[in-house]
């Protein structure tokens, strides 16, 4: 049987329904006749239900209808109106008697089967598939309106990177190797980078365009170092809103921008024009408190520091009412004595000419308690590790800075994540209460290393080490905690082991406690060491040490001060180590030490004070330690003559006094840009003349740092200096040019960091720096501005599971070079960070 479709039916009502078989009766189309519905199939639909398509339809079983009539074409709108097919036809497949048989037949749209992109540049696929992907989906339905979203996301992706003549065409090609599937391709044509090319600010007559176009950080003119030249709307309207902030701050509160145009000029090039009306400067003139009674006009006159006469600065104005980075503001003094409620509101009462006078209006209202601390999200360290470095405690007074510093705590204790570190502070004001709710999250805080290394002159060496961050000693004998490892109390457990057979070994052993007792933040360390040199059969060099120290918050001058001793008991044995690729040991004189067993008896005295945040990258703050190590004057209590003795004697039990002091500071310049500023100095002293500076415990300045072949193992404190070898400081060696450190150094940094990623996974930051630095034989010769200078480039990468990895980029500018080494050809050197950061 012949099948008739409906479709012609619509456009020829007065055609016959015709059948090719004689035998069946001929249905003219101009007379409707009414059929009951016998049965409905559905062909061609690959992606959709038959259910759902009849449902969609209209049409079911049983159903009266007329053809032609109204219910067949009502039913072919319902399903076109889905955009899921290309055609839509219902066709009869058979009658008997008054019962029709019908078939929808369906073309669906092609699905996408992938995306792809020509004349675009890898690195910009991700940030475009992005933008595609709101519009198409693998598997998708590839419409015309779909296609042409995405073109126009693309577009519009490069005209923001300044790219304003990018043109996208979007071709379909059928994919071979799947039905009813279209490869889409979006062919680019990027252009040209337009570039700002001017900026003029019309109306600026108080003020410097030099000065108005840097505080557009976003939009800036072609060749300007910082900042992006391309126009970007979101960023302009930002950088717009910003030119008015800046006048804001220097008195004209009445500035605004009256328009701005944006064109391209006969040439192309982008030109920006802002008009500005600045109004009249303003200063402040009379300003009176209202509605305090806590604290008396004076004092609050003096922490907002604004006086009659100054200029007219909003910004200012509600840094010292409302929340100082550094805490000098009116809301941080009534805070940090319980005052939660408090609010103060400046009100302008009276302008005239350029005087405004303004009047404080207090509300202190009552003193807030902290009635609950609670703690969320740490799901593996105990909730006591946490809670005991909080300084907001339930019963006492509310206070901001209280808040503050224990946020500090809990992200120096480097086992959650700072990016998500959250603070809530829900307040019940019929009670006069507030709680406290920090909620963290777990970041991985456990290292392994393992790995297999070229040493030179050591050969390959292999290294396995474990340090365990939040280790739990209680529960080492509970079986449920070990999970791998028991954990969540909060000490530090520290294994490492290197070795390369016979040639070198080095085994450590660390544990430290930070709240030794659990009652306070004392804490106590205990730690061991072996490493031993076999330069050939009959020389060695080894040194076995162990050391316990405490250490101890102080209140006094702050409680950012800590107090640790340390004690330290170690033993040196050189048998037949005479000079060579590994370094000597001689005294002020050059008289080489090759045998003898030295003792070093030492206590350890540091005081630090710390504000910094985030110890892995640091934003502001300063770290700051002196540290003295002082052994007993032996020489001067046993009442031996000294003059005569050789070296074994003379330095069996070592006597020494050793000073250090470091200093760091962090300050954000602007954005996530940060300024670090470090200096070092370290001298090591005798006690008697005769006795001499001792050989062990010096400096050894130059290289990176770690696994110094020379001497990365011995009683030497090495100190990195980028852009310079050991060999490269001629305080690096003795009288009879022999490697040996330097009793004397100092060292000074400045280094500009700018992090990649913050994510606890893996945090990434680039950085580039200037140094300078030395070493001196005596401390005649000691001068603390004769230095070696450089400057370099590096970059840090730290991962959890492994620590700090890195390198550095130096040039040495006050280098020796070789005969014929021009430029900058003899000066740089590449540093390798392994683990820790170098001294």
């Amino acid at each position: 049987m012949n099948r008739l479709f409906f479709a012609l039916l619509l456009l020829l009502p007065f055609a016959s329904w015709a059948q090719t078989d004689e035998n069946l009766p001929v249905y003219p189309f101009g007379e409707p006749k009414e059929f009951e519905i016998g049965g409905i199939k559905v062909t061609g639909a690959t992606y959709s239900e038959d259910v759902a398509i009849i449902g969609v339809s209209g049409l079911k079983v049983g159903d009266k209808i007329r053809i032609p009539g109204p219910e067949i074409p009502r039913a072919m709108k319902a399903l076109m109106r889905l955009r899921l097919f290309t055609n839509v036809q219902i066709v009869l497949d058979k009658v008997i008697g008054d019962v029709v048989f019908l078939e929808i037949q369906l073309q669906e749209r092609p699905r996408l089967s992938k995306y792809a992109y020509r004349n675009v540049p890898k690195t910009y696929h991700e940030n475009l598939n992005e933008q595609v992907n709101k519009f198409m989906l693998k598997g998708g339905i590839v419409t015309e309106d779909v296609k042409l979203n995405a073109q126009r996301a693309i577009e519009k992706f490069f005209i923001d990177k300044g790219f304003f003549d990018a043109k996208v065409k979007v071709m379909e090609e059928p994919d071979t190797a799947r039905v009813n599937s279209v490869i889409v391709y979006f062919d680019t044509d990027r252009g040209e980078r337009i570039k700002i090319e001017d900026i003029e600010f019309a109306g600026a007559q108080n003020a410097k365009e030099k000065k108005l176009a840097r505080k557009m950080k976003e939009t800036k003119e072609k060749g300007k170092l910082f900042g992006s030249s391309k126009l970007v709307r979101k960023d302009y309207e930002t950088d717009k809103e910003a030119l008015v902030k800046y006048y804001n701050t220097i008195g004209y509160r009445d500035a605004r921008i009256l328009g701005d145009s944006v064109w391209r000029d006969e040439d192309g090039r982008l030109r920006v024009k802002i008009l500005i009306e600045e109004g009249q400067r303003y200063y402040f003139r009379n300003i009176v408190w209202k509605g305090n009674s806590i604290y008396d006009n004076s004092t609050l006159q003096g922490i907002l520091g604004i006086e009659k006469g100054d200029v007219y600065n909003q910004e200012l104005l509600e840094k010292r009412l409302r929340f100082s980075q550094d805490g000098r503001d009116v809301s941080t003094l009534y805070m940090d004595n319980g005052y939660l409620f408090f609010n103060v509101d400046p009100v302008e009462v009276a302008i005239e000419g350029d005087s405004i006078d303004l009047e404080m209006r207090i509300f202190e209202g009552p003193q807030a308690t902290i009635d609950k601390v609670i703690i969320k999200g740490n799901d593996r360290t105990h909730e006591h590790v946490i809670r005991r470095e909080l300084f907001t405690r339930p019963g006492e007074k509310f206070s901001r800075s209280d808040i503050l510093r224990s946020q500090r705590q809990i992200v120096n204790l480097g086992y959650f994540n700072p990016e998500t570190l959250g603070i809530n502070t829900p307040v019940n004001p019929q009670r006069g209460t507030v709680d406290i709710e920090y909620t963290v999250e777990e970041k991985p805080s456990d290292q392994l290393e393992l790995s297999a290394g070229w040493g030179g002159i050591q050969r390959v060496i292999g290294t396995l080490g474990v340090s365990f961050n939040n280790f739990s000693l209680r529960n080492i004998f509970n079986k449920e905690a070990w999970r791998p490892l028991p954990q969540g109390d909060g000490q530090r457990l520290s294994i490492r082991a290197q070795t390369n057979g016979n040639f070198y070994q080095s085994y450590n052993i660390s544990l430290t406690d930070p709240w030794l007792g659990g009652k306070k933040p004392n804490s106590f360390t205990v730690a061991g060491f072996y490493n031993r040199y076999s330069f050939t059969a009959n020389s060695s060099f080894s040194i076995l040490n162990g050391s316990a120290s405490l250490g101890t918050r102080l209140k006094w001058p702050d409680d950012n001060f800590l107090s640790t001793t340390a004690l330290s008991l170690q033993t040196l044995s050189l048998n037949d180590w005479s000079a060579g690729a590994l370094g000597s040991f001689s005294d002020d004189n050059g008289n080489l030490i090759t045998d003898g067993k030295f003792n070093n008896f030492s206590l350890r005295q540091t005081i630090a004070r710390s504000t910094v945040y985030d110890p892995i990258f640091p934003r502001e703050g300063s770290r700051i330690s002196l540290a003295v190590q002082l052994t007993l004057p032996y020489s001067l209590l046993n009442g031996k003559d000294y003059t005569d003795l050789g070296p074994e004697e003379r330095y069996r039990w070592l006597e020494y006094h050793k000073w250090r002091f470091d200093a760091e500071w962090y300050t954000p310049i602007v954005g996530k840009l940060v300024l670090k500023a470090s200096a070092k100095i370290g001298i090591l002293g005798s006690y008697n003349r005769k006795v001499g500076t001792v050989p062990f415990e010096r400096f050894q300045v130059g290289g990176d740092g770690i696994n110094n072949q020379q001497f990365g193992f011995q009683g030497v404190d090495i100190i990195s200096m980028r852009g310079y070898e050991v060999s490269d400081l001629s305080a690096n060696f003795d009288a009879a040019e022999r490697t040996s450190p330097a009793p004397i150094f100092d060292k000074f940094t400045l280094e500009m960091r700018y992090p990649l990623s913050l994510n606890p996974s893996s945090t990434i930051y680039v950085l580039a720096f200037a140094q300078g630095g030395n070493a001196w034989r005596n401390l005649r010769d000691f001068n603390p501005f004769d230095l070696k200078r450089s400057a370099g480039i590096g970059m840090r990468v730290f991962l959890p599971m492994f620590g700090l990895l890195g390198f550095d980029y130096g040039i040495g500018f006050d280098k020796q070079r070789l005969p014929g080494e021009r430029g900058l050809k003899g000066l740089g050197d590449f540093n390798i960070v392994l683990g820790f950061e170098p001294e």
